[in-house]
């Protein structure tokens, strides 16, 4: 799934911002405003620049090395930033991401790469979560994969119920995370140190 928006495409996408402002402020063509469409598009092709990238081109470079590792690779608190399907507003929090390597381990920064590429799409938590499970269980065939998210809503916390610092937790396992309770329980452990030093900092 990738795109590229070419310049009639921006210069489309400028004017519906346009319309948007002249619709909710009455004044989008004012100084403060002028620009706004053009940082909005750029802004979004960031914030969407998941779609462009698949996680293959992550992970193909997951090599041979960990023959006579058989213990858990465990990153927590990794950032995240995602748009809402539902309301295209922010969501944010971490990440972490747990697995048991099977005769291969991938880069570190590959996991929060990994992440990025699912999260820089129109998303909701619970589908981001499992993809980067997935993916990870896909291209990695370890003995098991766990992916635990933490994360604050704006589209409930600014609007709607209006719960400021409400947090939501989801969760995806695979493999002997999933089926042998030792080793879930030793993932969900590591989440825990993670999770309450993150809420630290």
């Amino acid at each position: 799934m990738s795109f590229k928006t070419d310049a009639q495409d921006k210069l489309a996408l400028q004017a519906s911002v346009r319309t948007l402002l002249n619709h909710f402020d009455g004044e989008g063509d004012r100084e403060g405003t002028r620009e706004t469409p053009a940082r909005y598009v750029k802004a979004m092709e960031f914030w969407t620049s998941g779609y462009q990238q698949e996680p293959e081109e992550v992970l193909k470079q997951f090599d041979d090395g960990a023959q006579s590792y058989d213990e858990m690779v465990f990153q927590g608190g990794i950032p995240i930033y995602s748009l809402c399907e539902h309301h295209l507003t922010p969501f944010f929090g971490i990440a972490h991401i747990g697995y048991i390597p099977q005769g291969k381990i991938v880069g570190l920064s590959k996991l929060s790469r990994l992440a990025d590429i699912f999260a820089r799409r129109f998303q909701v938590q619970e589908r981001l979560t499992c993809q980067i499970a997935s993916a990870l269980n896909e291209h990695l065939s370890p003995l098991g994969v766990g992916v635990v998210l933490r994360c604050r809503h704006l589209c409930m916390e600014s609007r709607g119920v209006q719960k400021t610092g409400t947090i939501t937790y989801t969760s995806a396992l695979h493999g002997v995370f999933k089926d042998k309770a030792p080793a879930r329980e030793e993932f969900l452990r590591f989440v825990c140190l993670a999770d309450a030093r993150a809420s630290n900092l």
